[in-house]
């Protein structure tokens, strides 16, 4: 993390890019030599792009001179960075994110007019436009077909797209809803998937009142709808559909047969009906159950970015956002936030009931005590490690997560505790073998933190302890449950607390 103190002369110099109006333009280089016509797509400061007859081309500024009406300004080009994407979350995350973008730089801030209309930056001395942020709600097909062809930055998504690097913005939590005056107390897992995929028609069949049940949803082709899909393994069978996510939960509220998934920031004026696992496990979307993606429905939200140089300005908001000020607005904003947060360890008490209802045969009395003895004393940081299904690499978020770990303990912020690695596993195989397998997934983080952060010395490093399938998180008849349970965890405790030795 990096924070730069411009001064408004620098700013206006070196900070912004100019996205122009489309323009024929002609770039000469400086000895004359060679000559490219185009219309100019952008000019972030330092690059022009260039859309020619060879296609798109991105030139180094130094090396040629530009002639045309569309011509950049070059002692203060305005940037213009556009965002396209889902409707309900960019309109709810993006406008605290740019103000706060703003004023961590010392510019002045202009709300958008309406719906639409770019968020303003300016130069307070001068009162010059800097940048312009603009939002553009989009479908899925338009978003990329936007962004593959110079006309959008980034993407907002809830979904990561082949062909895009991706940014894990903020976290959410799909949940189910209903009517607040729906009597079902709660639904299983299993039984939300067999409603989804549209095998229930009463609410009898999964437990609840007799009368029928109205599946809501969104448009096959939304964001949501897409990730709801790819965890069900099969389309949504809604037979109500919203454009978006606010009609959605108005829709649910006024009516008491319905049933519907949205984001936990979403639900507005239903009520959240509980969900549990297949045995009862309850499943809470808390900030830290999200954060460490212990609840089985998380839904990162993602910038989706186009394998291009992007403007300067565009690469100065990606980097702001993991700055504590970017994470404050995410918050606000009523989305999760992916700043560490730490969870005393006999605040969760859940766990600990899990883990006794959950033990197997082959889990013993004294490796409970020894899991109990471990946790006497110590906080659960939210970053967590999961793993590629089959797969012994680290799934998208747990890549994050690393990065993050090894910049937390390269700024020395865990100083005067001791950190410990805790490697977990399902509960298939056999309990010794369980045991060493979530040894060697701990230690496979504690070598890919190494790697990450080369500087650190052996005593800035956590330790490595395995516990097999002593913790469960959800039940292992699943496979998502079972996915949950393979897991490395991140504890501390003070420095002086002295551990029962872990054999």
């Amino acid at each position: 993390m990096r924070l730069r103190t411009w001064c408004a002369a620098i700013l206006v110099a070196l900070l912004v890019p100019a996205v122009l109006a489309a323009q024929d333009v002609t770039l000469t280089s400086r000895n004359g030599a060679l000559a490219l016509s185009g219309t100019l797509q952008s000019y972030d400061g330092e690059y022009y792009r260039l859309d020619s007859q060879y296609g798109l081309l991105t030139i180094d500024a130094m090396g040629v001179i530009c002639d045309g009406p569309a011509c950049p300004d070059l002692t203060a080009p305005k940037s213009v960075v556009r965002f396209v994407g889902e409707a309900g979350i960019g309109n709810a995350l993006l406008p605290p994110l740019f103000r706060a973008f703003a004023i961590s730089r010392g510019l002045t801030y202009v709300e958008p007019t309406s719906l639409g209309e770019p968020a303003v930056l300016r130069d307070p001395a001068t009162d010059k436009v800097l940048v312009e942020f603009t939002f553009i709600p989009s479908s899925p097909d338009a978003a990329r077909v936007a962004a593959r062809n110079g006309q959008a930055e980034l993407i907002l998504s809830g979904v990561t797209e082949p062909g895009f690097s991706n940014r894990t913005l903020a976290l959410d939590a799909l949940i189910p809803i209903v009517a607040r005056d729906n009597p079902m107390p709660a639904v299983s897992t299993i039984e939300l998937a067999r409603a989804l995929a549209g095998e229930v028609s009463n609410w009898a069949q999964m437990g609840g009142p007799d009368m029928p049940l109205v599946l809501h949803g969104l448009e096959q082709d939304a964001d949501l709808q897409r990730a709801l899909a790819a965890r069900l393994g099969r389309k949504i069978a809604a037979t109500v559909t919203h454009p978006d996510l606010a009609s959605l939960a108005k829709a649910v509220a006024a009516d008491p047969f319905a049933l519907a998934v949205t984001g936990r920031a979403t639900a507005a004026a239903t009520r959240v009906l509980p969900l549990t696992d297949s045995c009862g496990f309850p499943l809470l979307p808390s900030a830290l159950a999200i954060k460490a993606e212990d609840y089985p429905l998380t839904l990162p939200v993602y910038l989706l970015i186009p394998p291009r140089r992007l403007p300067l300005a565009a690469r100065e908001f990606l980097e702001f956002l993991a700055l504590p000020e970017a994470q404050a607005a995410i918050a606000q904003a009523g989305y999760i936030d992916r700043s560490p947060e730490r969870q005393p360890m006999t605040s969760d008490g859940l766990r600990l009931i899990n883990a006794i209802q959950g033990a197997g045969a082959e889990t013993t009395l004294a490796d409970l005590k020894r899991l109990v003895d471990m946790m006497a004393g110590a906080d659960r940081l939210s970053l967590t490690f999961r793993f590629q299904d089959g797969t012994s690499a680290l799934d998208a978020s747990s890549r994050q997560n690393l990065s993050d770990l090894a910049q937390l303990l390269e700024a020395d912020q865990f100083k005067g505790e001791a950190l410990t690695l805790a490697g977990f596993s399902d509960g298939s195989g056999s309990a010794a073998a369980n045991l060493d397998l979530s040894t060697q997934r701990a230690a496979s983080i504690l070598s890919a933190l190494k790697d990450a952060a080369p500087s650190l010395t052996e005593d800035q490093l956590p330790r490595v302890v395995g516990f097999g399938e002593a913790l469960p998180m959800a039940c292992d008849e699943t496979a998502a449950g079972r996915r949950l349970n393979r897991r490395v965890e991140v504890w501390l405790k003070p420095g002086f607390f002295k551990d029962t030795p872990v054999p």
